[in-house]
């Protein structure tokens, strides 16, 4: 069992290595490119589904700290594959009750689903587009409680997040 989860927690870092090499693919003017980053992140998933069957969510406990982040970054980028999606979201929210995964990083996980679920949001953490400068969040259940919710959950305060990614 050692060795197997020593090969999984390298198999998940090298995931999230390739998937931050080819990210800025994903919205490239060259579809050859965008095509690249969508059957990595689709292979990706299929893999994390695997993953999931055999071990559950990948835990700190069970594979460190990187490899788990690693296992949550390839179920956000998995927007095309809302099945597993939704069951990292499950699993990792039974693993977060446990105290065993981030609060902070299911909140993304779980405002990524909604989106690609075509519903409001609940953390703003999704972000729609620019507008005069500035990012604009896909729409949110309860906007005016958005920042109560995210410091809950321990994400700074939109107006700090977004001034990040502000061009303006």
């Amino acid at each position: 069992m050692a060795h197997d989860v020593a090969v999984l927690t390298a198999e998940l870092t090298d995931m999230a290595a390739a998937d931050h090499r080819l990210a800025v693919c994903a919205n490239s003017e060259d579809p050859a490119e965008q095509l690249a980053w969508r059957r990595l992140t689709a292979r990706h998933g299929d893999r994390l589904g695997e993953i999931m069957d055999e071990y559950g969510w990948p835990t700190a406990e069970l594979v460190g700290e990187e490899a788990a982040r690693a296992a949550w970054l390839i179920a956000q980028h998995a927007d095309r594959q809302l099945d597993v999606q939704r069951r990292a979201l499950q699993l990792m929210q039974q693993a977060v009750s446990a105290g065993s995964a981030s609060p902070r990083e299911l909140a993304f996980l779980r405002d990524r689903t909604l989106v690609n679920e075509g519903r409001k949001q609940v953390y703003g953490t999704q972000i729609a587009g620019v507008k005069d400068g500035a990012p604009v969040a896909w729409p949110c259940e309860e906007p005016e409680r958005m920042d109560e919710f995210r410091v809950k959950v321990g994400i700074e305060p939109f107006d700090e997040y977004v001034a990040k990614f502000s061009t303006a």
